[in-house]
């Protein structure tokens, strides 16, 4: 009688039978690490659109707080910020192009899903004195907290339901 090498059926079927175990327990904690990485991400995406309100306003005391994500950026223009460009009320070049779309890691950013880039702006004498922005998930599946900050420059989160400026502070 011979001898045949290889594996039986049965052995087999318990390697894969472990390697789905094992995948069973992975996938969910990789989902979880990409909603808490598109959490991050969100909250450093709300500290620069501070920052840049706070630089723009400070840049050009005659309009205030910008009133979208666009004018912090590129204008709405790609390729607009260069070495050589020098920045105006229209496009002051002070966040990414991609932040500045409204649309970043998951997140929303501006008044509403719908409207993103527009930035809420309260308006005394012509000139901007407030601002508020929320961030929110594109998805259950990109992030479960939403966020919202103003001219206080607090970040506020809330999970599962639009963030104000009642909500809890980061």
């Amino acid at each position: 009688m011979r001898k045949q090498k290889g594996f039986s059926l049965i052995e087999l079927l318990i390697v894969v039978a472990i390697i789905l175990i094992i995948a069973a327990i992975a996938i969910p904690n990789l989902l979880r690490s990409r909603i808490a990485a598109n959490e991050a991400s969100a909250v450093g995406s709300m500290r620069t659109i501070d920052t840049a309100e706070i630089t723009y306003s400070t840049g050009n005391p005659s309009v205030g707080y910008a009133d979208t994500l666009a004018k912090l950026g590129n204008g709405g223009t790609a390729g607009t910020c260069t070495a050589t460009f020098a920045p105006t009320a229209a496009a002051a070049c002070i966040i990414d192009d991609t932040l500045s779309t409204g649309i970043k890691s998951g997140y929303v950013f501006g008044g509403t899903v719908a409207t993103p880039g527009a930035v809420a702006v309260t308006a005394a004498n012509g000139v901007n004195v407030g601002f508020n922005v929320q961030g929110l998930p594109q998805s259950n599946s990109t992030g479960s907290r939403f966020f919202f900050t103003d001219q206080s420059n607090v970040i506020r989160a809330n999970p599962g339901t639009a963030a104000s400026a009642t909500s809890s502070a980061l």
